[in-house]
């Protein structure tokens, strides 16, 4: 197990620093660095009386967002020992190497390499190996001795037990100073005193319960890796190594049938630090060479073009979505190719633009002519349901153009009050009707009250040939004023 903790700032070389938030109206001290802490400072103190007594003090304010921000990024470098990494906000990291040291010469030489790529970052670090994830926790944050980790457990202060504050001030004042004073306690009087997570806590850092482990990224179902002895630091060589990772991973896909739809790629720098790009395809890939295209064209769009610092020595190529992918006949007059063309093409949009930006229009099972229709990102795959198709020599059911909301007409003429409208205007011009195909009669929902008026749909030309979609809302009803009317649509 390992804690790292991450220092955002640095100050003036030599030069105390402390990081403030300001807690009811007062500016006080969140955390301090070494030096500051050198000086006596401590957390929780006001910044006006510090700054009295050392005037050459820096102050930062405290970030919450970008500390986390900075420890996600820690965590993806922390990959490259094991994918079982979680974060232990807002300072700390915790690993299950479990079956992974023997890859790095031991439990030693992994954290001695480790504390060396954090190092290099700036990054004070502590760390510590258990049996379990609160055992490491405590010992990396206090750091006792002792000959086994058994003692050094119980030599812990009861705030390691990582209680509340008024319950760990209730142990102090009971005379309870470390964790081992209060495990010889029955645990059932602390249970019925703190409560019964407190008890749970307290055999938890003992190892008698399961401590539960949850990592932030799930190990995807394919991956293939390349680590260098020298790094590389060539973006253009790394990206031909990417290549050849691909061309890996598409015959692992090809023994299983199936094509790649989200493609991970992972630079791993020497300090720690790791370059992520994602790309996503509309349908099943294994094609390497619009994938790899795909990746270059999302290099191509980044505002901070990826920098190997002192080179990566470790690429990883992951494939956390895949489908279903079969040999498929072509069609004689070339239908699949432009599929796949089109398809292409969404891809290169989507990954230059964002894949939010490209969107496509797809039907719903909806009555109402405005919800009938939703868009979604063109990278998606497509929906169950089919647009509705007109019989053959038939005009269109519903116009190419829907107004939102839907525009009102007056001076309606009808033939017979429930009948469709023999003239109207709209936007101030008089339309004489010379056709009208209806009604088409669309209820409000279900779940709306009953009392809600239905629509009476008319397909309407005029005599200039402009071809309207136009309804009533409501009926003619004894005692009611008389419905009104609107334009819905306008058929090409």
């Amino acid at each position: 197990m390992r804690i790292a903790r991450p220092h955002a700032f640095v100050g003036r070389e030599g030069s105390p620093y402390v990081v403030i938030e300001k807690v009811k109206g007062a500016n006080r001290l969140h955390a301090v660095d070494p030096v500051a802490a050198g000086l006596g400072i401590e957390p929780g103190g006001t910044l006006a009386d510090t700054r009295a007594r050392v005037p050459e003090l820096a102050a930062f304010d405290h970030a919450p967002h970008d500390d986390h921000t900075w420890l996600e990024r820690l965590a993806d470098g922390c990959a490259r020992y094991t994918p079982w990494v979680m974060l232990d906000a807002p300072d700390g990291l915790v690993l299950d190497v479990t079956g992974c040291v023997h890859l790095f010469g031991g439990e030693s030489a992994l954290a001695a390499d480790a504390v060396a790529r954090f190092e290099r970052l700036g990054v004070v670090v502590s760390h510590a190996f258990a049996s379990n994830p609160d055992a490491a926790r405590a010992l990396a944050r206090y750091r006792p001795s002792g000959a086994s980790e058994g003692e050094a457990v119980r030599r812990l202060p009861v705030a390691a037990l990582g209680l509340e504050d008024e319950a760990t001030l209730a142990l102090r004042r009971a005379g309870l100073k470390t964790v081992g004073d209060v495990v010889v306690r029955p645990l059932s009087a602390i249970a019925a005193r703190f409560g019964e997570a407190a008890a749970t806590q307290v055999r938890r850092i003992i190892g008698e319960a399961d401590s539960p482990l949850a990592p932030r990224v799930v190990r995807p179902p394919l991956h293939v890796e390349r680590r260098f002895a020298e790094p590389v630091a060539r973006t253009e060589y790394a990206l031909e190594i990417l290549g050849a990772l691909m061309t890996e991973a598409v015959e692992r896909l090809e023994e299983s049938h199936e094509g790649g739809r989200r493609f991970v790629a992972r630079f791993f720098r020497t300090d720690g630090l790791v370059q992520r790009l994602a790309v996503e395809t509309g349908r099943a890939s294994r094609d390497v060479a619009l994938v790899l295209r795909l990746f270059r064209e999302r290099i191509d769009t980044l505002a901070d073009p990826i920098d190997p610092g002192f080179g990566f020595d470790l690429i990883r190529f992951d494939v956390p979505v895949a489908e279903r992918l079969d040999a498929a006949q072509l069609k004689l007059e070339g239908g699949a190719v432009a599929e796949a063309e089109l398809a292409a093409l969404i891809d290169r949009l989507s990954t230059r633009l964002g894949r939010g930006r490209v969107r496509r229009f797809a039907p719903r099972d909806r009555y109402l002519p405005e919800q009938a229709e939703f868009t979604l990102s063109a990278a998606d795959p497509p929906t169950a349901g089919a647009w509705p198709v007109p019989e053959p020599g038939e005009p269109p059911l519903r116009p190419i153009h829907l107004f939102d909301p839907p525009q009102p007409i007056d001076h309606v003429l009808s033939e017979v009050p429930d009948g469709p409208p023999l003239r109207f205007r709209w936007r101030r011009t008089l339309h004489d009707v010379a056709r009208a195909e209806g009604p088409e009669r669309i209820a409000a929902p279900w779940w709306t009250p009953r009392e809600a008026p239905t629509r009476d749909y008319y397909r309407v030309e005029d005599r200039r040939g402009r071809r309207l979609w136009i309804f009533r809302h409501g009926l003619f009803e004894d005692g009611k004023p008389a419905p009104n009317w609107y334009v819905h649509g306008v058929f090409a």
